[in-house]
């Protein structure tokens, strides 16, 4: 007989809470991680605040080769039920923009609250993950522990993102042990690059903020951008760096909603002697105006001196910024791994794979990765609890 009814690898968000469901349906559980301490990403996301879940959720805000697979388990397991289990934990929280919601306090207070419901679980910390095995009695897990047998497995490792806290790519060497594909893996929710020469004329913008809107590969988002010293970040370029490739062009509104050319025209008439630079600097941050100004040679021009046609220049500029990033800064600062685990190999309902019973893969590591906002969360929250409902049947 094994020695646990489910064996469960990764005490992250998907990895906890499928540890609770499991133990509420009266399992015997193990979970193993080689982390010094559970739930490290949801101690630092947010801002160590926790962007626990959206209440926009919907499969159409994650991407996968099959964008409908999620839709099962996040139906079984939705955002105001997750928000219940904050309320009755005492946790404050806060909804900020776009249906996003945040812990008042401390992102560890969620890690809490998952331990507390898988109380009764076994939690092995800084243990190794050696062989694992597969046989008629269930599955062996080799450990820096010793031996661990379980009736069934559940990988729930995560991607590639954030290799200094441990990221490494077990789940898919085990889904391909077992006979699962993998899809392609790359860096999601990451910052974009530029190349030498571009990177001349943004650096000294870094630190600047500014909201604005961009469309690619049939995604549109509006949200905040920020210069850094390697190209862009912030919530809108994380947002399209899951739709963007390498060598494709990104076309940037610096001033969405608003028509910039309209306005400086009819400042033109009010306040001629008017700087280009200042009167850019009511609706930009004011190094992005003067840097616009120089870029297009209106440094020191006024604007009384513009015709029409400059200002319908300098405002294609503003609204259709063209650049083309030459990368991401890669697993090191990404928030997700777009890829993995090939959903075809999984059941939707339950996340098992079809070949192997009773082994199954959650969270990160299968090729389901959500929008920028709680998405994410939301996704380890209800494929764990897919999961965790069908470990007691």
């Amino acid at each position: 007989m094994a020695d646990w009814d489910v064996a469960i690898l990764g005490a992250g968000a998907a990895g906890l809470f499928c540890a609770g469901t499991a133990v509420q349906r009266g399992l015997r559980v193990l979970v193993i991680d080689h982390a010094r301490a559970p739930g490290e990403k949801i101690r630092i996301s947010g801002g160590g605040r926790c962007n626990f879940t959206n209440l926009a959720t919907s499969h159409d805000r994650f991407l996968s080769e099959n964008r409908r697979f999620c839709a099962s388990a996040l139906a079984g397991f939705r955002p105001q039920e997750f928000v219940t289990l904050v309320d009755r934990a005492g946790i404050a929280w806060h909804e900020k923009t776009q249906g996003q919601l945040f812990c008042d306090g401390k992102a560890t207070q969620i890690t809490d609250m998952l331990l507390r419901r898988a109380t009764g679980a076994d939690l092995w910390l800084e243990t190794g993950i050696g062989p694992v095995s597969h046989d008629t009695g269930g599955f062996r897990i080799q450990t820096t522990r010793g031996t661990a047998t379980a009736a069934r497995l559940v990988v729930a490792t995560g991607g590639k993102s954030i290799p200094k806290m441990g990221a490494t790519g077990l789940a898919y060497d085990l889904a391909r042990q077992f006979g699962l594909r993998v899809t392609d893996t790359r860096a999601g929710l990451v910052p974009l690059t530029f190349a030498q020469q571009d990177l001349e004329a943004s650096r000294p913008l870094a630190g600047v903020a500014t909201d604005a809107a961009i469309r690619h590969s049939g995604a549109g988002f509006t949200d905040a951008l920020l210069f850094t010293h390697r190209g862009l970040s912030g919530p809108l370029i994380l947002q399209i760096s899951n739709y963007w490739q390498p060598g494709e062009g990104l076309s940037i509104d610096l001033l969405p909603g608003h028509d910039i050319a309209a306005d400086l025209k009819t400042q033109r008439g009010r306040a001629g002697r008017m700087q280009v630079a200042t009167a850019l600097a009511h609706h930009l941050p004011e190094r992005l105006a003067q840097a616009i100004a120089a870029e297009t040679g209106l440094a020191a021009a006024r604007l009384a001196d513009q015709p029409n046609t400059a200002l319908d220049r300098l405002a294609a500029r503003i609204h259709r910024w063209q650049i083309t990033p030459v990368g991401t800064e890669g697993y090191r600062t990404a928030e997700v791994t777009l890829g993995g685990i090939d959903t075809r190999d999984l059941d939707a309902k339950t996340m098992q794979a079809r070949s192997t019973p009773g082994l199954f893969f959650i969270g990160e590591c299968v090729d389901v990765t959500g929008w920028l906002g709680g998405y994410n969360f939301q996704w380890a929250w209800a494929s764990g609890h897919a999961a965790g409902r069908a470990l007691a049947v």
